[in-house]
């Protein structure tokens, strides 16, 4: 029986010729990686187990930047507990406050993922990695400790999903639009402990960030991760970033797929996701027009360059509407940096936008633009659960950057064709 890409993944790094779907087997680790909020958790299971060495000082990462720059006196202990075993441990991967990003947007632009990695993370959206080939999932801080101390964790082999892209996106699609399209499709739960194994010649049509969106997300169809084969753009990107061995997966032939689900890009409409689940969709058409307070641009899904690069777009010339906060916050210091030597923060900042350092800040409701009682956002991230930013009578709906900046150029739920 042939091995999907996750499943020959997961065989390498477990020393076994072949694996199938349920089993479950030990694998080797490529990388570990934790944040302000979940690593403070595994250092005390880390020290109440009785560890005192990690496996390897290099292939762990520690990124803070949940609640950075610090919002109070708890979210600093956390970071100063990070903080300090990251120093005893002589972590070379830390990344503070000044060096930081966003996690999921800064491992891939610092090269530490890469095709064929086996990479945990004490984040559910570490399955971002996957859009470059890698076999990268979340786990619970206990999972991480573990990790950090042994280099190895236990993993049940999932089965996959095949995704077959077909067509070319028009203009304003992107890979948010189709995540969003594909959860939609099959709920918050279609994929639940499955691999979401994206193929088909549609995959040629999309960017690197677009891709990296769409691996992020297939946690919210309840995937244990998501995966893109190796190409041209894969290669490209990684050259500039990655300066060690990487091994390229691709799925057999005769692979085994619970189901397919065919995707043309080309007929694709711009999609949000309405309150509060990630699979309650509906096309811009169906929704423009609704009243909105907010707008965020930014987090892990879409705080990237390209992201900002088409906010920016649309909003050069105009002004956020009376009455609505739009705020927009670049993934990595190396974003913020490409915006301002580009433009784009004058840009944001003449429209009347707020210009953030990265932050996953308000996608978790934890600051930088928490909502109050009855108050509706649209937003980049990528969840939309009851209370996720901020009060529970709060709405946020997901959306594209294209969508987030025409609805904050017009103050309501709007596209980029009614600009």
């Amino acid at each position: 029986m042939g091995m999907t890409m996750t499943q020959k993944i997961l065989a390498a790094h477990a020393n076994l010729p072949s694996v199938k779907a349920g089993e479950l087997i030990e694998a080797k680790l490529d990388l570990v990686l934790g944040n302000d909020v979940t690593t403070p958790v595994a250092i005390k299971v880390f020290r109440d187990t009785g560890f005192t060495d990690i496996f390897d000082k290099d292939k762990i990462a520690i990124v803070l930047d949940h609640y950075t720059p610090c919002k109070d006196i708890k979210s600093a202990q956390l970071c100063k507990t990070a903080r300090e075993f990251a120093k005893e441990h002589a972590i070379t991967h830390f990344y503070d406050v000044g060096q930081a990003g966003i996690e999921h947007a800064l491992l891939p632009e610092k090269g530490l993922a890469a095709p064929g990695e086996l990479i945990i993370g004490a984040d559910s959206h570490t399955c971002t990695y996957g859009a470059l080939g890698a076999f990268s999932t979340g786990v619970g801080s206990t999972d991480m400790a573990a990790g950090m101390a042994s280099g190895e964790n236990w993993f049940k082999v999932p089965s996959a999903i095949q995704v077959v892209l077909t067509g070319k996106p028009g203009k304003w699609i992107t890979g948010k639009d189709v995540i969003l399209h594909l959860i939609g499709q099959i709920g918050v739960d279609g994929a639940l402990y499955q691999s979401l194994e994206f193929t088909g010649p549609g995959v040629a049509e999309l960017g690197m960030d677009d891709r990296f969106t769409i691996a992020n997300m297939a946690i919210e169809a309840g995937a244990k991760n998501g995966i893109f084969p190796v190409d041209e753009k894969t290669v490209e990107y990684i050259s500039k970033r990655v300066n060690r061995p990487w091994t390229v997966y691709e799925a057999d032939s005769d692979a085994q797929y619970t189901s397919v689900v065919t995707i043309d890009l080309s007929e694709l409409k711009p999609t949000v996701s309405l309150p509060h689940l990630p699979s309650n969709t509906r096309t811009i058409d169906e929704v423009k027009g609704m009243p909105i307070d907010q707008v965020v641009i930014g987090s892990c899904t879409n705080g990237r360059i390209s992201d900002l690069r088409c906010a920016a777009s649309l909003l050069k010339g105009r002004k956020v509407a009376p009455g609505i906060r739009c705020i927009v916050i670049p993934a990595t210091q190396d974003v913020s940096m490409q915006c301002l030597k580009e433009g784009l923060t004058e840009t944001f900042l003449e429209a009347g936008c707020v210009f953030s350092v990265p932050t996953c800040g308000p996608c978790l409701g934890g600051h930088m633009g928490c909502l109050a009682e009855g108050e509706r956002a649209v937003s980049t991230t990528n969840r939309n659960f009851v209370g996720r930013m901020g009060h529970t009578e709060s709405e946020v709906i997901l959306a594209s950057p294209a969508i987030a900046a025409a609805s904050a150029v017009k103050g309501c739920l709007a596209s980029p064709e009614d600009l």
